[in-house]
Parts: C-alpha cells; sequence; structure tokens
C-alpha cells in the first residue's frame, strides 16, 4: 500500500486528489495539510511514501517544506512531488534543487497523476528527458560557472553514470550504452547517488549540470 500526504492550501483540490486516490486499491491517503508547516510536522507523524505538496502556500511555501523533508533523516522514505498549476517553472526548478524528485501539474490526466505517484513511491524522479533538457536549458544553464565541488567523490564510472543519467537514460539504457548488465548501472548509479548526498535521480540530474559535468547541448 502507498501511503499519500496531500498538501494544498486549496482544500477542494486536496478533496478531488484524496477521492481519486483512494479509489485505487494500492494507495491509500494518510493526512492532508494546508501548508508547508503542518506537511512537514505531518509527514513525521505519518512518515508517508508520497508527499504531493503545492509550491505556493502561506505560513510555509512548498520549496522550505521539501527542503525540511530532505534534510531531515528520519524522513528520507518520503518521496517529495512538486505540484503546480505553471509546469516546469522557476518554483519547481528551486524545489528540485531542494530534494524533490519530480512535479505534476495539477491539471494532469488521472491515469498520470496515479501513475507518477506509483513512480514517486519507487523512489524513481518524475522527469522525462525532455523536461530534463527543458529543465537544464531554462534554469540550470542561466548559472554563469558551474560548481563543481563534490565531483572528485565519484570514480570515473561513476561519472560516467551520472552524466547519463542527466541526460535521461534509464539503468537499462546505461547498461546498454557501458555494456555491462543493469545491475552493475543500477550499483554505479546508486553508489554515485551516495556519495553526493542526492535522494534520487532528479537531484542527480539536478548535480551533473550544476557542477559542469554535463553541458546543456546548444539548441536543446
Amino acid at each position: 500500500m502507498i501511503r499519500v500526504l496531500l498538501v494544498d492550501d486549496q482544500a477542494l483540490i486536496r478533496g478531488g486528489f484524496r477521492a481519486l486516490l483512494e479509489a485505487e486499491d494500492d494507495i491509500e491517503v494518510v493526512a492532508e495539510a494546508a501548508n508547508g508547516e503542518q506537511a512537514v510536522a505531518l509527514a513525521l507523524e505519518h512518515l508517508p511514501d508520497v508527499a504531493l505538496v503545492d509550491v505556493q502556500m502561506p505560513v510555509m511555501d512548498g520549496i522550505e517544506a521539501t527542503r525540511r523533508i530532505a534534510a531531515d533523516e528520519r524522513l528520507s522514505g518520503v518521496h517529495v512531488v512538486i505540484l503546480t498549476n505553471y509546469g516546469l517553472d522557476e518554483y519547481v526548478f528551486n524545489a528540485l534543487r531542494a530534494g524533490a524528485g519530480g512535479f505534476l501539474v495539477k491539471d494532469t490526466e488521472p491515469e498520470d497523476l496515479l501513475q507518477g505517484v506509483r513512480v514517486a513511491a519507487r523512489g524513481d524522479a518524475l522527469l522525462s528527458p525532455a523536461i530534463t533538457r527543458r529543465l537544464i536549458g531554462e534554469y540550470v544553464a542561466r548559472r554563469p560557472e558551474p560548481e563543481p565541488a563534490g565531483l572528485d567523490v565519484l570514480t570515473n564510472r561513476e561519472r560516467e553514470v551520472t552524466a547519463l543519467v542527466a541526460r535521461g537514460l534509464s539503468n537499462d539504457e546505461i547498461a546498454a550504452h557501458m555494456v555491462i548488465s543493469p545491475m552493475t548501472a543500477k550499483t554505479h548509479v546508486s553508489r554515485a547517488m551516495t556519495k553526493l548526498r542526492a535522494r534520487d535521480r532528479a537531484q542527480l540530474v539536478v548535480f551533473a549540470y550544476e557542477s559542469g559535468l554535463v553541458v546543456p547541448r546548444a539548441g536543446r
């Protein structure tokens, strides 16, 4: 059973999401919060698998709530998915940097929302290759100089794997590219995430570009 925490300042939206999620046999809504402060407290109380968190809320916004959840070792099993009205924007990018595993637009199709919750619960990032390229092109590339701190802790193999993750490749695709087994590819990815203290693949993608390990390609 996937345990979900709903975080949105609009009760009507929370109610709609709850009805959709609880119609599924494998998903349970364990709590609702109207702001980020409540979200952090309820995450500690219920330890959900997934927290669906709105970006803009009173008292404490979704970015700060994400940051606090990501920083708390007791909440290491909580996967944050940002909810937004506007698609990919700077709020979403900042939330990903803060530790969110991906984002969903509020008017997404119901089956896509349900799939997103299941993907997030597995610890996979909700970032398609196309979204990754837009994310990098629009926000990471604005930084005048990369910040290389942390690359020295990775082996050459781990650097290569991290770069491929940043290009949007799955573990199976990485394995085929490097001519290694999928399990070995998964191990390299996991070790890179551990060394860089990345909660999930989304943070690994952001790190790869911010550190200069991967450079945005012109026209992509």
